[in-house]
């Protein structure tokens, strides 16, 4: 469970089947006067909007008693909990939980709405908020799978190395196999480990890769140089 803050309003939200349904619970301690969810929903226009979110989202929407609602919404004698509207008509966009987070939850669009219920102050403040955290939940997801797919690659390269260059390694290079995996890259790629760089370039800052790689990519370019050479006739 996750909250947002409007109005210095906390507004707890859940994950329902990947969706977003926010506490209309919270949000309505944050309107003026002594006011239920139910009193919302008596509104014939609250019904008519429910009534086509749960046409565009629900199959199994109960059509003939929505009808039956609707025609009754707005009048003085009308009343129904969130509970009703749900068996009556097999709404998915409300839901009531029981528990210590219990309270009324709303699928997104639904909680939009209601938050203009509440004020057009509240309903901008909620959607600015709330696509400010979906924003930030989509940058940490981007950062968790760039750590993830960089987990992947390190234990590629050093299964590859265990499998296919450590038999050809020297008895020397073999010892640090047992030791490090990052060691079993430097001393396959530059020949030492990282402690044993530091000792022989005290002066040099930096991660022996920073200076190894330059040296790497000055070779690669000198073999790939020649190689063109070769191929023109150019090596006589």
């Amino acid at each position: 469970m996750a909250e947002l803050s409007v109005l210095n309003q906390k507004i707890s939200y859940i994950k329902i089947e990947n969706e977003d349904y926010l506490s209309i619970t919270d949000m309505l301690k944050s309107k003026d006067g002594d006011f239920f969810v139910s009193d919302w929903l008596r509104n014939r226009n609250t019904i008519e909007f429910l009534g086509i979110w749960e046409e565009i989202h629900n199959p199994n929407f109960n059509y003939g008693e929505f009808a039956i609602i609707k025609s009754q919404a707005g009048l003085n004698s009308y009343k129904i909990s969130v509970k009703e509207w749900v068996e009556k008509t097999n709404a998915i966009g409300i839901i009531s939980k029981a528990g210590r987070y219990g309270g009324t939850y709303a699928h997104k669009d639904i909680a939009f709405e209601f938050g203009m219920w509440i004020s057009p102050k509240f309903k901008l403040l909620l959607i600015k908020e709330f696509e400010r955290l979906k924003a930030e939940e989509q940058k940490q997801i981007g950062w968790n799978a760039k750590r993830e797919l960089s987990k992947i690659n390190y234990r590629i390269h050093t299964d590859s190395i265990k499998e296919n260059l450590v038999p050809t390694l020297t008895d020397k290079q073999k010892v640090f196999v047992y030791a490090n995996e990052a060691d079993v890259i430097n001393v396959a790629l530059f020949g030492m480990t990282a402690k044993e760089w530091r000792e022989n370039n005290p002066k040099l800052e930096g991660r022996m890769s920073k200076y190894c790689m330059i040296e790497i990519a000055f070779n690669n370019k000198e073999e790939i140089n020649e190689a063109r050479m070769i191929e023109n006739g150019s090596d006589k």
